[in-house]
């Protein structure tokens, strides 16, 4: 596999984990005062894979993929 493709890979992966993390993120804030205590770490799970994921798209952009 070369450099793009794991780079594309990647991308896709976290793409759907912040997709996912997004959601969850949704659902809490529609039952909250439930689970308000989840607040803290499920935003820094999104922070920290959001990141991430811009962090793989400049990659792949210099790799010109």
């Amino acid at each position: 596999m070369s450099d793009v493709e794991t780079l594309k890979a990647q991308v896709k992966k976290l793409n759907s984990q912040a997709n996912n993390l997004k959601m969850n993120l949704h659902d809490l804030a529609e039952d909250l005062p439930i689970g308000w205590d989840k607040i803290p770490e499920l935003a820094q799970q999104t922070f920290e894979t959001y990141k991430n994921l811009a962090e793989a798209r400049a990659k792949l952009a210099e790799a010109g993929g």
